[in-house]
């Protein structure tokens, strides 16, 4: 049996990722680049680093998939994806999580990720290419930094959030499916919600009768420029049915 490689298999999406392929009956490695993390029973720990490209022919053999979830958050992930692709076996499907909207939304770090979309196409590895909403948790962490201060600011457009769970799902859908060899539909979540709602749905959640943040309120701005107005048009929704299941309320429950 081939197994699959998950990259960023201890991050956010790469947890529930790893346990739904595990559960599912699949052999999974996962790509560390600390020799001594995760030596417990269960998936595969291999050694390699996606910036020097140590330890990734070893991490990669015998390997009939690849789920590259990692990312630097910066123009290291370009390096990363070259790396990966130089060592891939001709035959191995790699699987490429990015993001709806990032060649309609100017900022850095999707014109980044639009680049590394663009590398995998170019290469000529068997690919599939799965663009996702923005995470729960991606929210619930922009709303937390924010805790200190006298009110909330949420940005007056329209998310459609995801839950990480639910993308686990589709990502072990795509591994027993044949390479697209380009995107599959974008996927995103069950409710499009402005984020001034989402916010308050979170301060609800996330203070109590007897805290003083209780009595905060939600402030919704606007922000000049190309990015801001791209989001406001729509350019980070997904057309058609959506496909999660788990409302930002859940994710939010769950965490409680």
């Amino acid at each position: 049996m081939t197994s699959i490689l998950v990259t960023g298999g201890t991050g956010a999406l790469g947890r529930p990722t790893v346990d739904h392929l595990v559960a599912t009956g699949h052999q999974v490695r996962i790509l560390s680049r600390r020799a001594s993390v995760g030596r417990t029973a269960g998936p595969e720990w291999v050694t390699g680093d996606l910036t020097t490209g140590v330890g990734l022919p070893a991490a990669v053999e015998d390997v009939g998939t690849v789920v590259h979830l990692a990312t630097s958050l910066g123009r290291r992930d370009v390096q990363h994806a070259r790396n990966l692709l130089a060592v891939l076996p001709r035959t191995t499907h790699l699987v490429l999580m990015s993001i709806t909207g990032i060649d309609r939304i100017p900022m850095p770090y999707y014109r980044t990720k639009l680049a590394v979309e663009r590398l995998i196409a170019a290469s000529g590895a068997p690919y599939t290419i799965q663009r996702a909403t923005q995470f729960h948790n991606l929210l619930d962490r922009i709303f937390t930094a924010q805790r200190f201060l006298p009110a909330l600011l949420a940005p007056a457009v329209t998310l459609q959030p995801i839950a990480v769970e639910d993308v686990a799902v589709r990502l072990t859908e795509l591994v027993d499916e044949p390479p697209v060899e380009g995107r599959a539909p974008d996927i995103g979540g069950p409710d499009r919600r402005p984020t001034p709602d989402l916010a308050r749905a979170w301060l609800s959640a996330r203070t109590t009768p007897s805290s003083p943040a209780i009595r905060r309120r939600v402030v919704p701005i606007r922000v000049p420029g190309k990015a801001y107005r791209a989001f406001a048009c729509g350019g980070a929704l997904v057309d058609g049915a959506p496909y999660g299941r788990i409302t930002f309320e859940d994710y939010l429950g769950a965490k409680s």
